[in-house]
C-alpha cells in the first residue's frame, strides 16, 4: 500500500447507516459504506479478515459446466456467456465499487476510491482511483464509466430496471463522475450505482482483426479486453474456457483482492449431460470442486473410491444471508396461469412432507416467504404501518391477506392428501374447470389443462416427478422437458415456459432490484427476472414503496407488505429451503481456516498447495 493511498483512507469517512445512507454525511467523500449498519472494516479497509494475505499464487483450477457457450458478451439477452462470465462481470471486468462477501449491503473500493452524495440524495459522485488500468495498459477513464452505464441502461436486461431512476451520467472532472437522478429522497440509489460495471470504451468502438468495427449489442466471440484479476487465455468455441490470472493485476493491492484470485489457471470444460459430469467430477481431472445441491445425493452418492481414500473432502458451510425462495413459477403471460385460484389451486398439489421425508432426509425447509431468514419476511396478520400500508389497497387484495397467515398446504397425513386435493380441484372449479373423463378441462373450450415443467438439469427430477405424479390426480397432465442449457437460457429470456423451477435470491437491502423481479415493466422485458410475468399494479406501488422507504422501519414495513402480496397471489409453488452450502473437492487446496459465513465459502481465498496437487497427479496418473 503506498503513502499516498494511505493519507487518502485515512480522511475517508465509513458510513454507519441503519437503512439507506444518511443525510448528515452530505457531501462528505466516503469508501467503505453500508446500508444497514457501520461495516466491521471502517475506512481503512486493508483485506478481509478470513483471508490468508500471504496465501501462495500458482496451480489450475478445473471446474465442468453443462451444456456449452456462444458469447463473450454477458450484458444482453442474447447469446449464452461463457463460464466466468456475468452481468456483473465475472472475472474479466470490474465495477466502481465491490460488494463485500462477508457482511450484507456493504461495499468496497474498486475502480472507484470514494463517492459522495448530496442532502437530497438527487445525485452521486463517483471518483476513480488514478492506478486503474485496463489490460492493455490504457487508463480507465470517467469517459470509460459514462459510456458503460449508458450502454448498461439501455441494452442490459437487468440494470436496465435498476438505473431506471438515473437520468445522467456526467464527467465532472478528468477523475469523477455525477450519476443524476430524477426523483429525490432514494437514500439506496447513491451506494446502488457502485454496481455499474465499467467496460473499455476505446475497444469496443475499435475493430476486430479482421478490420470490422465491434458490436457490443451482439453476441461475439471475440476475446474482449477487460481490466479484472483474470483474462481469456484461449477457448474451444462451446467446449473449453481457459483462463489465466493476470500478474501484473493492477488492482492486486485493494482490501477486496488480497489473500484472494491464487490460482493461476481456470479451465471450464463444457460437458453436455449431468451424469457424466459427475463421472468426470469422481475420476478427477475435469472438476476440482462440486458443489452439491440435492440433499438426497448428499447423504447417498458420495461414496467413490476417492472419498473413500481421502482423496476427495466433503464439507459443509454455513450461509447466513438470506434463504432463498425456490419454487414452481408459474407463467402468467400464459392464459391458463392467469386466474389467481387456478394458481393457489396448484399449490395444494405439492407434497413438501413426503418429499423432504422419503428424499432429502428432512434436511429441507419449507419456504414460506420471499424474504426468508431475516426480519424482512412477513409473518402471521398485518399489523401496525404494514397494514396501513396494505389498507391503501384494500379493494384489490384477496380477503384472506388480512385475516389469514400465509402457510402452504402440509401433507401431515394421507387425510390430508385427500383433503388438500379436494381443495385444488374446488379451487379449479371455481375459476371455470372441472375433470372430464380423468382429465382437467375448461368447461368453456373443451380445452385440457397441460403443464409443461422446463428445466435444464437430469437432477431436478426428484422433485419435479412427485410433483407431476399429484398433479395427475386432480387430471393434470404435466411433464418435465430437459433442454440443453443453452436452449434453457434463450427460453428463459423469451419467456417461453409454462413453468420453471427456480430459487430468488435477495438481500438483506431491498430496493431497486425489486423492478426487475416484480414490475409490469420488466415483464415485458426479455431477459428480466420477472419469470412470473406479474402485471400487479399494487406490486409495482409496492415494490416503489421498498424503494423509496425512508427508514429501516419503514423498509421493514414496505417490504413485509409486497411480500404478503407476492404471497397471496400464488405466483409460485414454494418448495425448499436451506441455509448451508455442500461441497465437495479434491484434497489439492489450501484453504482460509474460518471461511465467511454470510455468503458462504469464498473460493477465490482458496489457493493450490503444489505438493498436494503433486501427490494427486501422480497418484491419480496426470490429474492436474
Amino acid at each position: 500500500m503506498t503513502v499516498g493511498r494511505t493519507l487518502l483512507r485515512s480522511m475517508l469517512v465509513a458510513a454507519a447507516l441503519v437503512c439507506g445512507l444518511q443525510a448528515s454525511q452530505a457531501d462528505e467523500w466516503l469508501a467503505t459504506s453500508s446500508l444497514i449498519g457501520q461495516s466491521k472494516y471502517g475506512a481503512n479497509f486493508q483485506h478481509y479478515d478470513y483471508v490468508n494475505p500471504n496465501a501462495p499464487k500458482g496451480g489450475t483450477l478445473n471446474s465442468v459446466e453443462l451444456g456449452t457457450f456462444d458469447s463473450f458478451n454477458p450484458f444482453i439477452a442474447r447469446g449464452t456467456p461463457a463460464a466466468g462470465l456475468n452481468y456483473q462481470g465475472g472475472l474479466l471486468y470490474q465495477s466502481l465499487m465491490a460488494k463485500s462477501l462477508d457482511e450484507g449491503s456493504v461495499n468496497h473500493p474498486e475502480i472507484a476510491e470514494a463517492y459522495k452524495y448530496p442532502a437530497d440524495f438527487s445525485s452521486a459522485t463517483y471518483r476513480l482511483d488514478p492506478r486503474a488500468r485496463w489490460h492493455d495498459g490504457q487508463p480507465i477513464t470517467v469517459d470509460d464509466v459514462v459510456w458503460s452505464f449508458n450502454f448498461l441502461k439501455k441494452e442490459s436486461p437487468q440494470f436496465n430496471h435498476y438505473f431506471a431512476n438515473v437520468t445522467d451520467a456526467v464527467a465532472v472532472s478528468d477523475r469523477e463522475v455525477e450519476f443524476r437522478f430524477n426523483q429525490k429522497g432514494n437514500r439506496e440509489l447513491p451506494l446502488i450505482m457502485a454496481d455499474v460495471v465499467v467496460l473499455p470504451k476505446h475497444w469496443w468502438e475499435g475493430t476486430d482483426a479482421s478490420g470490422k468495427k465491434r458490436d457490443i449489442t451482439k453476441p461475439s466471440l471475440e476475446i474482449p479486453l477487460g481490466s479484472g484479476p483474470y483474462k481469456i487465455e484461449s477457448f474451444k468455441p462451446g467446449s473449453e474456457v481457459v483462463w489465466r490470472r493476470v500478474p501484473d493485476f493492477w488492482a492486486a493491492d485493494l482490501g477486496i483482492n488480497v489473500g484472494r484470485n491464487n490460482i493461476d489457471v481456470r479451465r471450464y470444460t463444457y460437458i453436455l449431460d449431468d451424469n457424466a459430469a459427475w463421472q468426470a467430477f469422481t475420476k478427477g481431472g475435469y472438476e476440482d470442486i462440486h458443489s452439491e445441491n440435492s440433499a438426497r445425493l448428499w447423504m447417498t452418492r458420495y461414496n467413490f473410491p476417492a472419498l473413500g481414500a481421502g482423496d476427495v473432502i466433503k464439507q459443509e458451510f454455513k450461509a447466513t444471508s438470506l434463504a432463498s425462495m425456490q419454487g414452481f413459477i408459474m407463467n402468467t403471460r400464459r392464459a391458463k396461469f392467469q386466474d389467481r385460484r387456478v394458481r393457489e389451486a396448484l399449490g395444494y398439489a405439492f407434497d413438501f412432507e413426503t418429499l423432504n421425508r422419503t428424499q432429502s432426509f428432512g434436511l429441507n425447509t419449507r419456504a414460506n416467504s420471499y424474504f426468508m431468514g431475516s426480519d424482512l419476511a412477513s409473518s402471521g396478520l398485518p399489523q401496525g404501518k404494514e397494514l396501513e400500508i396494505l389498507n391503501q389497497y384494500k379493494d384489490k387484495l384477496p380477503a384472506e391477506l388480512f385475516s389469514k397467515e400465509f402457510k402452504p398446504p402440509v401433507f401431515d397425513s394421507p387425510q390430508a392428501e385427500r383433503q388438500n386435493l379436494r381443495k385444488a380441484i374446488d379451487l379449479f372449479a371455481a375459476a371455470g374447470w372441472k375433470i372430464q373423463n380423468g382429465q382437467m378441462t375448461n368447461e368453456k373450450s373443451g380445452e385440457p389443462f397441460t403443464i409443461e415443467i422446463l428445466g435444464y438439469d437430469q437432477g431436478a427430477e426428484t422433485t419435479v416427478n412427485p410433483f407431476v405424479t399429484m398433479l395427475r390426480k386432480i387430471g393434470v397432465t404435466a411433464s418435465f422437458r430437459i433442454v440443453d442449457t443453452s436452449q434453457y437460457i434463450a427460453r428463459l429470456n423469451d419467456f417461453d415456459y409454462d413453468m420453471i423451477t427456480s430459487r430468488l435470491s435477495q438481500s438483506d437491502s431491498p430496493g431497486n432490484e425489486q423492478r426487475e423481479y416484480w414490475s409490469s415493466k420488466a415483464a415485458d422485458t426479455p431477459g428480466s427476472r420477472n419469470y412470473s410475468g406479474i402485471k400487479n399494479p399494487v406490486v409495482d406501488a409496492l415494490v416503489e414503496r421498498v424503494i423509496f422507504a425512508t427508514d429501516r422501519d419503514d423498509l421493514l414495513a414496505a417490504t413485509h407488505a409486497l411480500d404478503r402480496v407476492l404471497l397471496w397471489n400464488f405466483y409460485l409453488v414454494p418448495q425448499f429451503t436451506r441455509s448451508v452450502v455442500w461441497l465437495a473437492y479434491w484434497d489439492k487446496f489450501g484453504i482460509p481456516e474460518n471461511q465467511p459465513t454470510y455468503l458462504g465459502p469464498d473460493l477465490d481465498s482458496w489457493w493450490i498447495d503444489p505438493k498436494k496437487e503433486a501427490a494427486l497427479a501422480a497418484k491419480y496418473k496426470g490429474l492436474n
